[in-house]
């Protein structure tokens, strides 16, 4: 639809006018053919209007977005909850960690770095007790320590402290550095040792590092931290 403005004025105005309109459109027709010139250095995304047309424009999935807590160091926002089950060789303490609402919930925190510390599963199958297991339950209350629901509660908090002993709660963790683990009030602290990562105290191998991910590392370990 063309622009006349003539035609909302009065009538001495619009015969006035009337002789502009000609070069009006020759010189809006000219602006319309000349390309809009782009902010250099900035592409274009284009955005997609919110369900129902409200709200405001969202940009598409598939568009930078901002780097935060989520995604620092590259974009990835891969966390050590998604990682903890990929390594079968310490799946034994990956399934006691997700059955474990706090330390779980954790790992799935990009603001709380955690070095996991995780025993390999021929490592907890050589303990001479299961890790909800305390000696001192049995001794009180004898072999029936684990039945009934308060057996179970008491099973899952020894679970926990097992869990939460081989949690360190930072990362990157520099050789030498002492640190309480999240359960526990025993330092620990790792050494090189013939190009070998140990674990003190209990001078415990770490056999590799497993994962790296945006909120920690997950160390693989030869043995079981002293955890009572």
């Amino acid at each position: 639809m063309k622009f006349t403005p003539y035609l909302f004025l009065a009538p001495t105005a619009a015969v006035a006018l009337s002789q502009l309109v000609h070069p009006l459109h020759r010189a809006a027709s000219d602006i319309q053919q000349q390309p809009q010139a782009q902010p250099p250095d900035h592409a274009q995304i284009p955005l997609v209007k919110a369900a129902g047309g409200l709200g405001p424009a969202m940009p598409p999935s598939g568009a930078p977005q901002a780097d935060g807590p989520a995604n620092a160091g590259g974009g990835s926002s891969v966390m050590l909850s998604d990682v903890m089950g990929r390594d079968k060789s310490i799946n034994l303490f990956a399934g006691f960690l997700r059955n474990i609402e706090s330390p779980s919930q954790r790992l799935d925190d990009p603001a709380r770095n955690t070095t996991v510390l995780a025993p390999l599963n021929s490592a907890i199958e050589n303990l001479p007790r299961k890790p909800w297991e305390d000696p001192k339950d049995y001794s009180a209350l004898g072999a029936n320590a684990y039945e009934g629901e308060d057996g179970q509660g008491r099973a899952q908090r020894n679970l926990r402290r097992f869990v939460e002993a081989h949690l360190i709660p930072t990362s990157p963790w520099p050789a030498g550095e002492k640190v309480k683990p999240v359960g526990g009030d025993t330092e620990v602290w790792w050494e090189a040792k013939d190009g070998v990562k140990r674990i003190q105290p209990g001078d415990i191998e770490v056999v590799s590092v497993g994962s790296t991910v945006v909120n920690g590392e997950v160390w693989i370990l030869k043995g079981v931290r002293n955890y009572t």
